[in-house]
């Protein structure tokens, strides 16, 4: 198999320039109409066939066939269920119209016109007109509900593309690959009050002669590739930035104002860029647009990027500022890394995104300082390491290493949006990784070479080789670091790219006194899931009482003992103080130390030089220590988590010590305060003195006269704001020697809302009213409950405590409707304390609650949250109608990004675990999720891939077990009463897979008495054979090939009938439309005539040989398929066209395998007594099976397709021909998977 990602070289042309040109838009029916034209220039004089993506010159006319696979994954009726199968047919589709290898869903056949011209390697144009009607997928209208105009109702269309996908496909015809660059031309028309926002230059805008509409022309002369192109269309509002003219940005109407505040400081991030990289911004202009309902949260493209309105922000906000500037930075970064220099293929894909991520983070290093850096980094890692470690590696060289995902990596388009998400961080981590190794300076050196190699590329004129520098493949990036430093990354690419998994230690020490030596031991486990054997230089700092000293060891071995030689001596009660690796000098308290070690704390890896995962044992004094007087928040952060683990007075005071440091991190200090209140609760009978953090807390923001009373708010202190928040979260979760929240605790949380007064702050105090709300929410305890006493819940059963929160949260919620805060961030809060007071018993749950908060039309994160407590309401209470509104929901929702997030958190919260017995595991729930993965959701492989996780978290990669055995796969044995798999459809090789439990009895004689199953999981649809039966697992293919694609050859030539997209070829005298309609009901068009059942007979005989049944001696196998050559005519656009039929003469194809298998079957009375001698002699000869297999007879191997000759139904062979015969003029629009590549003759218009 062809890895994916490569190249294909042998693409016979390239695309040199591309006009793009929307004619019209309609909001009220959500419709678009446009053509385009491909610039086209053959390499070979050969050419015959274009393929292009969705869907010449005009002076002559061109047929042409359109396949589109990703459709209907799996095609027919067929009752496999296992993911297994699906995600082989998944991959299979999207390769077989895969851009980076040549592929497309439309095929052109050059008119044989124009072979004089293209033999002389002359260019030559094609014009494809095209039209959207309510698209689903690659382009988005959001439509208020409101009178009024489009632009009164703030109406605006926006294209996006998820991650890496290339799905401009979706909305223009077009080579939708990273590797095919060339310029554009682009046109769009639109009414007098909308604007036109696309990528390029904006050339001018040309009123129409009807003075209705308007035309922005845009050209784009930098090569770019066809995912990179984008547009947004509605009312908006233009600023242009006063700091640097070249940038503009678009908002909807009435946002101009938090428009300036949020974007005041874009021009720091295109300086900072600029002079790190020392190159100028590769294009002459960029623009921002903000939209509604974005796919994601930000969509970079050349030039521009579309961004979701939810980032405005106004000065009075602070949380939402660090993370809008964030976004914006590497939005910024992303036009240098990934829209200028994009990828070359998928495998290289981990270099644009790692760059970009990279210079992000020195941007955010540069701006919020190194400690927000360094914390950056470590969380990323910990989210790698915790992803690799449940789920499995991630490989960012697909093309190197198969993965053990239950989906492929090879493809982008079918790999899980999680693992996506997880994959940047990580090929951040590595470019991080990286720059240690070659030094910053030398790393920024290399950037700039790209950067200068790429500029001077893209400023020649179009040939052949011309533009290759402007993609950045691993290849080439291994030369030009070779070139700049001369240095060899070899090693390092082999070790961290092209495997998966992270560095996992283990290290433990022993100070030896008499020799004045530490003894340190790190082991490495291999064992565990995504662990990476290292082998390299690992970094052990030691901070003794002389100073910190580093030590660099070379690990070899998965255990590896070490002798470090101290560089000080033991003290005894001699004050002195003690460096540290910053250079200042301290005094500590070395009571708590053993006297006879003069180590403080020991180090793995401080300076997250590797991406590893430390496991390290020491005393607990040792993790105090490095808490309080180790300068890296990194370490500190790792102390935090050990000393979790150490609940002891010694340990509050640290924690109590840093948390009141005001030179420490703000967010080391949130987490101590989350430390510190587990360690109470561990500490709880010896807990001595007024509840954790209160006395912090009313020193901290206590009124000078009265301490219990907080002070008004002022956030100007940014810290303290932070901490405002977190305390009380924190000190919600003490708990009492009663496991409940102390009385003392719950009152001073309560007075927070009674004296919380911003009238006199600057910023908005939402955001802390939100904490407050959740902090009432973690003091609540599980219900008290009478068993028997008849009365249901209500208000007045409830406890004290549970109704004044209640009634706090009914203030807020009605208090949002009048005045509703930013982002209503207090509504969401409260909708989550809704739903814990209903799981502790304290309110009786009601779905309907959180539906009504879910419905289209609240606000996105109200949205969200309503469905996180569905969710959590759909597995405690078993709720199926719920659950299915939910589906029902994902798949027709406008709001895409809500359907993403709402299948997540079903995968992050299923409503039952796999294998279980629950109500909600139904056979209607796996062929529901069955048809959102296969063909409902073919708009959108995000939310695709989103299915199919969460079918693999329910089910796993086999069949579910809640599934019906088919009868004919199991028989009887009546003298060991015993079930056994049908070994003329499984062979014997094969029974072990098939083992089952005494629950297989129940399927096989309704006589017998059932016994209790264990529920163990059976994949009985998994006809695969075992990896060393080469021969059989042909045979499996081959049958499946057969049924899947070549009886339904005829009808697979169709459009995307989900998106109402129609696509008409304009040619000079000639016009003729391609749409679902005249597909199905032009009967001008001559039948496709009946040829011989060759193909039949070749699926009968290849099925026969792989269930084991000898074909009939009668039967003729057809040397060759006979093709129908006639099924286009001369007047015809579409070979789809030529199969027409009544819709009585439509007949299925075989719905199970026991329909295929019986109908191959001989029909002949079966005697039991035969039966038990056959499989008895079977069994004594199983050692000797390989060589008797084939002589075994007709009637022998027969025999064991019946369990009882009464009780089976067979089909004959020749009701079987007859059945396929007349599937072959159905008039099924489905296309069909073809695992070969479309150039095949059957594929193309001949």
């Amino acid at each position: 198999m062809k890895k994916e990602g490569k190249v294909d070289g042998q693409r016979p042309f390239k695309l040199a320039h591309q006009t793009l040109c929307i004619r019209a838009i309609n909001f009220n029916r959500r419709s678009v109409v446009g053509y385009v034209e491909l610039a086209i220039h053959p390499l070979v004089p050969n050419l015959r066939r274009v393929k292009i993506n969705i869907t010449i010159n005009e002076q002559w006319d061109a047929r042409f066939l359109y396949n589109d696979p990703s459709l209907e994954i799996c095609q027919g009726d067929a009752k496999q269920r296992n993911l297994d199968y699906f995600q082989n047919f998944h991959l299979t589709s999207m390769t077989t119209v895969d851009p980076d290898t040549g592929n497309g869903e439309v095929t052109i056949r050059m008119p044989p016109e124009s072979h004089p011209l293209i033999s002389e390697l002359r260019p030559f144009k094609v014009c494809i007109e095209f039209s959207l009607e309510q698209p689903k997928g690659g382009i988005h209208f959001v439509t208020p509900n409101m009178e009024g105009t489009p632009a009164e109702r703030s109406c605006h269309l926006f294209t996006y593309k998820s991650l890496y996908e290339n799905s401009s496909r979706m909305w223009f015809p077009c080579i939708d690959t990273f590797s095919e660059l060339c310029t554009w031309k682009i046109e769009i028309t639109t009414e007098m009050d909308m604007t036109a926002v696309s990528c390029g230059d904006l050339i001018e805008v040309m009123q129409m002669p009807d003075r209705k509409s308007k035309t922005f022309h845009y050209f784009l002369s930098t090569p770019t590739a066809a995912p990179n192109i984008a547009m947004a269309v509605g009312p908006f509002e233009i600023l242009v930035d006063p700091n640097m003219h070249e940038v503009t940005h678009f908002c909807l109407p009435h946002l101009t104002e938090i428009l300036k505040h949020t974007t005041g400081y874009i021009h720091e991030a295109f300086e900072f860029y600029e002079e790190l990289l020392s190159s100028r911004y590769p294009y002459s202009c960029y623009k921002q647009v903000f939209v509604d309902e974005s796919f994601i949260d930000m969509d970079p493209y050349a030039t521009m990027t579309i961004f979701s309105t939810n980032l405005l922000h106004s000065s009075r906000i602070i949380n939402q500022t660090i993370e809008t500037r964030t976004l914006m930075a590497a939005a910024v970064a992303e036009q240098f890394f990934g829209c200028f220099l994009s990828m070359a293929s998928w495998p290289d894909a981990w270099l644009t995104v790692g760059i970009a991520k990279y210079l992000a983070g020195l941007f955010i290093k540069n701006k919020f300082g190194n400690n927000e850096y360094r914390y950056l980094v470590s969380k990323e890692m910990k989210l790698v390491q915790d992803y690799e470690h449940r789920v499995g590696g991630i490989v960012l060289d697909p093309a190197a290493k198969h993965g053990t995902h239950h989906f492929f990596v090879w493809h982008r388009q079918t790999i899980s949006p999680k693992y996506a998400e997880i994959f940047q961080k990580k090929a951040h981590l590595i470019l991080r990784m990286f720059e240690i190794r070659i030094g910053q300076q030398l790393l920024i050196q290399v950037l700039n070479k790209l950067l200068a190699l790429a500029v001077s590329s893209a400023q020649q004129k179009f040939l052949a080789n011309t533009w290759g520098n402007t993609l950045l493949s691993t290849s080439s990036f291994t030369k030009i670091i070779s070139t700049v430093t001369g240095k060899d990354i070899q090693p390092f690419l082999d070790l961290w790219v092209s495997q998966s998994g992270c560095a996992r230690f283990f290290g433990s020490f022993v100070f030896n006194r008499k020799r004045n030596v530490v003894e340190l031991e790190i082991k490495q486990d291999l064992s565990a899931k995504g662990a990476l054997k290292y082998v390299g230089p690992l970094t052990v700092t030691i901070q003794e009482l002389d100073g910190s000293f580093n030590h660099t060891f070379k690990i070899e071995e998965n255990k590896t003992k070490f002798d470090i030689t101290c560089h000080s001596k033991s003290r005894r009660n001699k004050k002195k103080k003690i460096p540290l690796v910053t250079g200042e000098e301290v005094d500590m308290d070395l009571s708590a130390m053993d006297a006879d070690s003069p180590v403080l704390w020991l180090q793995i890896d401080p300076k997250l030089e590797l991406l590893r995962q430390v496991t390290f044992e020491q005393p607990d004094y040792m993790w105090q220590y490095q808490l309080r007087y180790e300068r890296d928040v990194v370490s500190q952060k790792e102390a935090i988590a050990a000393l979790e683990h150490y609940p002891s007075p010694a340990t509050r005071k640290a924690l109590t010590d840093v948390l009141e440091n005001e030179h420490c991190f703000y967010k080391v200090r949130i987490d101590s305060a989350q430390c510190l209140a587990k360690v109470a609760n561990s500490m709880v009978t010896s807990w001595a003195g007024p509840p954790a953090m209160m006395t912090i807390f009313r020193k901290i923001f206590g009124s000078h006269s009265c301490p219990a009373i907080i002070r008004q708010n002022n956030f100007s202190n940014f810290q303290h704001y932070f901490l405002l928040k977190t305390i009380p979260r924190a000190m919600a979760h003490l708990r009492n020697l009663h496991a409940i929240c102390p009385p003392e605790v719950f009152e001073f949380i309560m007075a927070l809302f009674k004296y919380n007064d911003n009238s006199r702050n600057k910023y908005s105090d939402c955001y802390y009213r939100a904490s407050l709300i959740d902090a009432a929410a973690a003091t609540i305890t599980p219900a008290i409950t009478i068993v028997g006493s008849g009365q249901g819940l209500s208000t007045d059963s409830l406890t004290a405590e549970a109704k004044r929160i209640l009634e706090e949260i009914t203030r807020c919620l009605n208090l949002e409707k009048l005045l509703p805060c930013y982002r209503h961030v207090v509504t969401v809060s409260c909708l989550k304390a809704i739903r814990i007071l209903q799981k502790n018993g304290h309110l009786t749950t009601d779905s309907t609650f959180f539906i009504n908060y879910a419905q289209y039309g609240v606000f996105r994160d109200v949205r969200i949250t309503a469905l996180e407590c569905l969710v959590d309401v759909i597995k405690t209470d078993l709720m199926p109608g719920d659950l299915y509104w939910l589906l029902d929901l994902i798949e027709s929702d406008r709001d895409k990004h809500v359907c993403h997030i709402a299948m997540r958190q079903l995968i992050d919260n299923p409503p039952f675990k796999r294998q279980e017995h629950n109500p909600l595991h139904t056979e209607d729930l796996v062929e529901r999720l069955w048809k959102m993965m296969n063909s409902t959701l073919s708009h959108d492989s995000r939310l695709r891939c989103d299915v199919a996780d969460l079918y693999f978290t329910l089910y796993g990669r086999t069949r579910p077990t809640c599934l019906v055995i088919p009868d004919n796969l199991v028989v009887l044995n009546l003298k060991d009463k015993k079930t056994r798999m049908n070994p003329a459809i499984v062979p014997e090789e094969l029974e072990d897979m098939f083992e089952s439990d005494d629950d297989d009895d129940m399927n096989l004689n309704s006589s017998m008495n059932a016994a209790e199953s264990d529920d163990k999981e059976i994949n009985v649809m998994d006809v695969s054979p075992l990896k060393d039966d080469v021969s059989l697992k042909r045979k499996s293919d081959m049958a499946f090939d057969l049924m899947m694609s070549d009886h339904s050859m005829v009808t697979s030539l169709t459009h995307n009938e989900d998106s109402n997209s129609e696509f008409k070829f304009k040619l000079k005298g000639t016009s003729m439309e391609q749409t679902s309609d005249t597909m199905a009901t032009d009967k001008k068009t001559p039948k496709t005539p009946v040829t011989p059942s060759s193909a039949n007979l070749s699926f009968a005989t290849e099925l026969s040989k792989f269930v084991g049944v000898k074909p009939e001696e009668d039967i003729t196998v057809a040397s060759s398929f006979t093709k129908d050559t006639d099924r286009l005519s001369d007047d015809s656009m579409s070979p789809s066209q030529s199969s027409s039929a009544p819709a009585s003469a439509v007949t299925s194809q075989p719905t199970s395998f026991s329909g295929l298998f019986s109908s191959v079957s001989m029909v002949e009375s079966v005697d039991h007594s035969k039966l038990h001698k056959v499989k008895k002699k079977k069994k004594k000869n199983k050692k000797h099976k390989h060589k008797h297999r084939h002589e075994k007879s007709e009637r022998d191997t027969s025999v064991d397709l019946f369990k009882d000759s009464e009780q089976e139904s067979v089909l004959s062979l020749d009701r079987f021909k007859e059945g396929h015969k007349s599937s072959e003029s159905s008039t099924v629009n489905s296309p069909s998977v073809f695992n070969n590549p479309p150039s095949s003759p059957e594929f193309e218009v001949i």
